[in-house]
């Protein structure tokens, strides 16, 4: 009982993952869960919210079961998460008031033009760090309360949390106690004034979102909750234990690759692609697309992080095998891009849901072109594998 581990939740796009990490910070067991893509209309991605506690749920039993570990050995929980896609749900019974809105869907591109021609570009981005983009919470706040019934009353009544996947996974932990998040996710929202380190009240008004829902902001290192027996999570996680470290995907991978000075830099491959800097205590703006973000706040220290993100990279994979189904797993693409020296002259441009960084291009969609009689599944793999290099 005097063994102690850190169990970290590590929340994915297309997957949960739940790791024991021992004293020594060696990874000890794992578990994987893959989630359920939706996609209701063309451009347009939703997850099922109580899939991201199912998986987590699941994932956590098993390692449990695996090592023969027990709760009351857990020192504290960490959570990382895919960021901006964003869900609302009741505050009182705990359940989501519609799908969440994965940040790769593009249902919000014409309201984003819309407030690009009023001529808010300038101010969202001087206070946010980001630009006008579907891919960010905050238009997507908007869409479930103007489209979803009942919502806009809920909210009138005080009934309603708003939260990134982090936000959610907290709540239900805790039993419902904490509505809360970190900074590194609230600068994700489009909502967040990195230099304030506040909800920006001016863009609240804008878009009509009230305050009221959005949940604690809370350092990115520090116990932001604990475990609750009698939340969804009780039948793991019987006994109270910190969450204490909390970051989104991009900015817990800079961390996780020890890139602690300003000028260090990683380049992470997954669903999505992240190309990610340390820019130190002051934000800086990009004249190249770039975004600016907040990396973390620690021991009171703000740190700021500029990023370029490509929407899809291993998601290209996973379309060739549930989309066109020409592969059965993904290491098959591997096998069969060594088939063949080249791509054939194929070339694959994966904006299947709108180009990123530098364009943040909503409307881009995914090309194949240099298609012949003689091209092959290899060379449909091998390009869409060198796609993403």
């Amino acid at each position: 009982m005097d063994k102690k581990y850190i169990l970290t939740i590590d929340q994915g796009t297309t997957g949960s993952r739940v790791i024991l990490f021992n004293h020594e910070g060696q990874a000890a067991f794992s578990a994987y869960r893959e989630i359920r893509q939706i996609y209701p209309n063309p451009g347009w991605v939703e997850h099922d919210p109580d899939e991201y506690v199912s998986s987590v749920l699941a994932c956590a039993e098993e390692v449990f079961l695996r090592s023969g570990i027990i709760p009351a050995q857990i020192e504290a929980i960490g959570i990382t998460n895919q960021r901006e896609t964003t869900i609302l749900w009741d505050r009182e019974s705990g359940k989501p008031l519609y799908n969440a809105i994965v940040w790769q869907c593009r249902r919000t591109a014409d309201y984003c033009d819309m407030l690009k021609s009023q001529g808010y570009e300038k101010e969202i981005r001087e206070k946010t760090g980001l630009f006008i983009d579907p891919y960010f919470s905050a238009t997507k706040i908007k869409w479930i309360i103007d489209n979803v019934d009942g919502v806009k009353q809920k909210i009138e009544a005080g009934k309603v949390c708003m939260g990134t996947v982090d936000s959610w996974l907290i709540f239900n932990l805790s039993g419902g106690k904490y509505h809360v998040t970190d900074y590194s996710n609230a600068s994700r929202t489009m909502l967040l004034n990195i230099h304030s380190l506040d909800w920006d009240e001016d863009i609240l008004e804008i878009l009509t979102i009230d305050r009221q829902i959005l949940p604690e902001l809370k350092p990115t290192s520090g116990i932001m909750a604990h475990t609750d027996k009698g939340g969804a999570f009780g039948k793991v996680f019987n006994c109270k234990i910190p969450v204490s470290g909390v970051a989104g995907d991009q900015q817990s991978a800079l961390f996780g690759q020890g890139c602690f000075k300003p000028g260090m830099a990683k380049n992470t491959y997954g669903t999505a692609l992240g190309l990610m800097m340390n820019i130190g205590s002051k934000p800086v703006m990009s004249n190249n697309g770039l975004l600016t973000d907040l990396l973390g706040v620690i021991n009171k220290e703000v740190y700021y992080s500029l990023e370029g993100l490509v929407y899809i990279g291993g998601a290209a994979i996973q379309w060739l095998r549930d989309g066109i189904k020409i592969i059965k797993d993904a290491h098959e693409c591997d096998i069969l891009s060594e088939k063949v020296k080249d791509t054939g002259g194929v070339y694959v441009v994966p904006a299947y849901t709108g180009l990123g960084a530098p364009y943040w291009d909503s409307y881009a969609r995914g090309i194949r072109i240099g298609i012949t009689s003689g091209t092959s599944r290899e060379h449909i793999c091998r390009a869409t594998l060198e796609s993403i290099a």
